[in-house]
């Protein structure tokens, strides 16, 4: 069987709707409570408490020794000359947002499924997770041509639109996509209420420090989850031999014989995970990594478990 369509779930190569439905049940393993619970990262970990649920501007007061700094209010601030942090009331339910990346880099494996169909498949469990639990669900789904937006609403309501985007081919929804994932973040800040909960699918290809203004805004007022899903194939560069390749301009030979062709390929990977390392570190958010051909439900609810437990590492 070839590799690629080897997949327990399906379609390596497309999302299938019925299945994205299914996973419900495996959803209730997951648990995304708003306390006591952590994500962790690889290398060392960067590890942190949810904030809580959805919250509601409430008031400002002058700063207090042990407030979180996220939460300053700059511009009464500014204005009196006092620091001053921005109070909250916590809302019933929380909101879950969900940034699935379907561009051109995303639709691509070489084990098991394509990248974005673990990302639909990571995506619909945690919104399964949340929804059961009595979250507001919401999401926007890209590519480079279109983009699905659907703001949170309760249980299924805002759930089942978001599952049958991610599962239709074309793209549903409006003309004009994002050529980045930046580009899909910053109309998301935009979009997002204090006290959110958001994750964010994709393989962050071409993210750089210099480019990453939307997280700071994204995480000031919210807990955010950076998803980062990767192919074996991107991680170590293939066994020593000529291999044809080509794009929609020009065909060629990668000599992976050659190993600085070898080191290089693997270096640049190493490159990309440190650069996302070091911005969740710095932004004071949440790094998940899932590859293509571990099981994607595994290996989310690994890196959920509760601080009390063992903390997983991912691979």
């Amino acid at each position: 069987m070839n590799p690629l369509f080897d997949s327990p779930n399906g379609d390596g190569a497309r999302v299938e709707l019925d299945r994205l439905i299914d996973l419900r049940q495996q959803a209730r393993r997951l648990d995304i409570a708003p306390r006591g619970k952590v994500f962790a990262t690889r290398g060392g970990g960067h590890l942190s408490r949810f904030r809580g649920r959805g919250m509601e501007f409430d008031e400002s007061r002058i700063y207090q020794p042990g407030d979180d700094t996220r939460n300053m209010d700059w511009r009464v601030t500014a204005r009196t000359g006092q620091p001053h942090v921005k109070l909250y009331r916590e809302e019933r339910e929380r909101p879950v947002w969900l940034l699935v990346d379907v561009g051109p880099s995303m639709r691509f494996g070489t084990r098991v499924a394509f990248k974005s169909v673990i990302a639909a498949r990571a995506a619909a469990l945690l919104a399964w997770a949340a929804a059961d639990k009595g979250d507001r669900v919401g999401g926007l789904v890209f590519d480079e041509t279109r983009h699905f937006e659907r703001r949170p609403v309760t249980r299924t309501r805002g759930l089942l639109p978001l599952l049958q985007a991610l599962s239709q081919d074309p793209l549903p929804g409006e003309q004009g996509g994002h050529a980045s994932l930046g580009a899909a973040a910053r109309q998301l800040a935009h979009l997002v209420r204090p006290g959110s909960l958001v994750f964010l699918f994709s393989d962050f290809a071409g993210i750089g420090p210099e480019d990453v203004d939307w997280l700071g805004k994204l995480s000031a007022d919210s807990e955010v989850v950076l998803v980062f899903i990767h192919d074996p194939l991107e991680a170590m560069a293939p066994p020593p031999a000529l291999y044809p390749v080509a794009d929609d301009q020009r065909t060629g030979l990668l000599d992976t014989a050659n190993s600085a062709v070898r080191d290089g390929w693997n270096q640049r990977f190493a490159a990309h995970v440190a650069v996302l390392q070091e911005l969740a570190l710095s932004h004071q958010t949440h790094l998940v990594r899932l590859r293509t051909d571990q099981p994607v439900g595994e290996t989310l609810m690994e890196s959920l478990r509760p601080r009390g437990g063992r903390v997983g590492g991912l691979s």
